[in-house]
């Protein structure tokens, strides 16, 4: 079963680009490999591979859904997925799940959950800390809540260079999200990869098919909501961030041949409703 806004026109403005620049990153399972491996350290830190109720939420192309689907049972499945592009595709791996299309943010998505997993997305939420409280919520009593996301340091090389990039919060200010939310057992880890690349451009590209436009920003305003400004790339200065990001950011791969590092930092945050 699907349900789902009639158009993309009831999403904001913000959800609105980040739905459309998902949709057209075709090939995001071929290039977001540090995803995938997110996604089955989240499958191995799941407490129980039965349980009463799953809500997936910001499901994607459905990495963590074919892993949910292979490896748990469920008596009810809630798969939650912003880009109605991605509604065939999630139903076909997951037949029995009812699929929520649209913001998670907004929408009713149940609650007495015994488990509540998001693999790669709270970060493009406009207040991922406040949805922390949402989710505890929607958990019944011992439920696990467990969620993958960036910290500041992310695509750090990115940022230093253009000054865009989307708002990660701090360890800290999720620890203390976390806590005012009442939950307990938090563990909070980091994993960091620095991916190497033959050369900048090949970063920026391999953004691109991940469905992270480095045209837009995301900053913290001080209505503590997040924007998203334009950020125009021309001849000249495309030519300094190539010049920029050798200088800065290059070494040797493990062949020994020249390449620039793009640096993910995960985090894993792992925390029960008492």
């Amino acid at each position: 079963m699907i349900e789902h806004p009639s158009t993309i026109r009831e999403l904001s403005a913000r959800k609105q680009i980040i739905a459309r620049h998902f949709a057209q990153a075709n090939t995001y399972d071929q290039h977001a490999h540090i995803q995938q491996h997110v996604c089955q350290h989240l499958l191995s830190a799941i407490s129980h591979m039965h349980q009463d109720s799953v809500l997936e939420v910001g499901a994607g192309t459905g990495q963590m859904t074919q892993l949910l689907a292979a490896n748990m049972q469920s008596k009810r499945w809630i798969i939650n997925e912003l880009c109605a592009h991605q509604a065939t595709n999630l139903q076909a791996i997951m037949p029995a799940a009812q699929l929520r299309i649209g913001d998670a943010e907004t929408m009713d998505l149940e609650t007495n959950h015994s488990l509540i997993v998001s693999a790669n997305a709270i970060q493009w939420f406009d207040d991922p800390l406040g949805f922390v409280s949402q989710l505890t919520k929607r958990l019944k009593a011992g439920g696990q809540l467990l969620l993958s996301t960036f910290t500041p340091n992310n695509f750090h090389q990115i940022k230093t260079l253009t000054g865009q990039g989307l708002y990660y919060p701090t360890i800290e200010a999720w620890r203390l999200a976390l806590n005012k939310a009442n939950l307990k057992q938090i563990q909070l880890s980091t994993q960091r990869f620095d991916i190497p690349f033959r050369r900048p451009y090949d970063v920026l590209k391999h953004m691109k098919m991940t469905g992270v436009s480095t045209n837009q920003t995301q900053r913290q305003t001080t209505t503590e909501q997040q924007s998203i400004e334009p950020f125009i790339w021309t001849k000249t200065s495309l030519q300094q961030f190539e010049q920029a990001y050798w200088q800065q950011f290059s070494g040797q791969d493990e062949n020994g041949q020249p390449c620039v590092y793009l640096t993910y930092e995960v985090l894993i945050i792992n925390a029960y409703q008492p």
